[in-house]
């Protein structure tokens, strides 16, 4: 069935966005993935090819368009070349929107500008060592010492840490136990006693800069607090809709792409002098695939037409997340089995999709997390 999201003007703009692709990613890739970290350049090419700050008002020099549909293209693309090691929807979809809505005009006036052209590379420190989507946990604090903040804690899995010039703490700053005495402060690159451990050898993913980062006796502007002070809490669940529809439009996009590849792998590939294609268990296989990537793309897409108008809430963006992404575990899977021993060369695109897609079921809120939102929503 053709699909009723996108219009000429989302389609166009897919078109720039491949164009970027071929010109400024892909000839880099595999140097990227031995680096363990794409370079400096490529944000800049990325900002001045307009993909970063799509939703930023064009006063602070963004694209001035909230429609989520050009972000979701832009998750697609990426995740049907392969491309995952340029962060620009963790950027653009996670962190832009902290800023945008709860920044001050100063801080807008400071932080954005440099957003927006890739000058400043953004990343968000939430996930501690002994505390991962249970905010409850988090031990990082920050005191008030009259004009500034002294921050102590460590954070880690941090996309974008070792790049990140522009770092969203999630700190304790009440004394008092529980979710409700956090705030988000703003730590710049070059802060004293901010410092970045190694960048993390992940088994996928592996050009997407991954990090522990340390912070001792660091001094933080009060004019660097994010949002309500002991508010983030709220600000982090008022966000999340946002962060787990992205993950699973790139969850369903992966499917299908590794879908197509295998397809016309099945079609090629000869065993027992005929085509695996002609085997009915290939077939069942390609069948029960391709119905389960049709039923998904229905539904993330209407998750993607609610969200634009308002009214996606996070039971259904939790639906959206932990289904696509599972399906996606699926399918990379089912799809490496039938490329057999070809399947586990690292050159043939679905050994790659299969490690850079794993993680989607775990950050986010994992899968088991998803359930409990919405078992919760359901049974209270």
């Amino acid at each position: 069935m053709k699909r009723q999201l996108y219009t000429a003007d989302h389609e166009a703009f897919r078109s720039t966005v491949r164009t970027f692709l071929e010109k400024e990613v892909l000839p880099h890739y595999e140097q990227w993935e031995k680096d363990g970290i794409v370079s400096r350049e490529v944000w800049l090419a990325a900002g001045r090819q307009g993909l970063l700050g799509l939703a930023v008002d064009e006063e602070y020099g963004g694209g001035g368009n909230p429609d989520f549909r050009y972000s979701a293209v832009l998750a697609e693309e990426f995740t049907r070349a392969g491309a995952p090691g340029l962060a620009i929807g963790l950027h653009n979809d996670i962190i832009g929107p902290y800023l945008t809505s709860l920044g001050t005009e100063e801080q807008k006036r400071r932080w954005l500008p440099g957003f927006c052209s890739g000058e400043t590379v953004t990343a968000i420190a939430m996930t501690e060592p002994g505390a991962g989507s249970d905010l409850q946990g988090i031990r990082t604090t920050a005191e008030d010492h009259g004009d500034h903040w002294i921050l102590n804690g460590s954070k880690t899995f941090i996309s974008n840490g070792i790049l990140a010039d522009l770092v969203v703490v999630v700190a304790r700053t009440t004394p008092e136990g529980g979710a409700h005495g956090l705030s988000l402060l703003v730590v710049e690159r070059g802060a004293e006693g901010f410092e970045r451990g190694r960048n993390l050898d992940k088994i996928g993913q592996k050009s997407q800069d991954t990090a522990e980062l340390f912070f001792t006796d660091v001094r933080v502007p009060k004019e660097n607090l994010l949002g309500e002070l002991n508010g983030a809490f709220v600000h982090l669940m008022t966000n999340l809709a946002q962060e787990r529809l992205a993950i699973a439009v790139a969850g369903i996009a992966g499917a299908e792409h590794l879908l197509e590849i295998t397809t016309r792998y099945v079609k090629e590939r000869e065993a027992f002098g005929r085509p695996l294609a002609r085997l009915q268990h290939v077939r069942f296989e390609i069948a029960e695939m391709a119905t389960e990537c049709a039923v998904t793309r229905t539904f993330v897409d209407r998750c993607v037409t609610e969200h634009n108008d308002g009214g996606l809430d996070a039971v259904h963006a939790s639906m959206a997340k932990w289904w696509a992404t599972e399906l996606q575990k699926r399918v990379a899977d089912r799809c490496l089995q039938l490329h057999g021993g070809y399947g586990y060369m690292s050159e043939f695109p679905v050994a790659r999709a299969y490690t850079d897609g794993r993680i989607q079921t775990i950050y986010g809120g994992t899968t088991e997390i998803m359930k409990e939102i919405i078992g919760r929503s359901l049974l209270g």
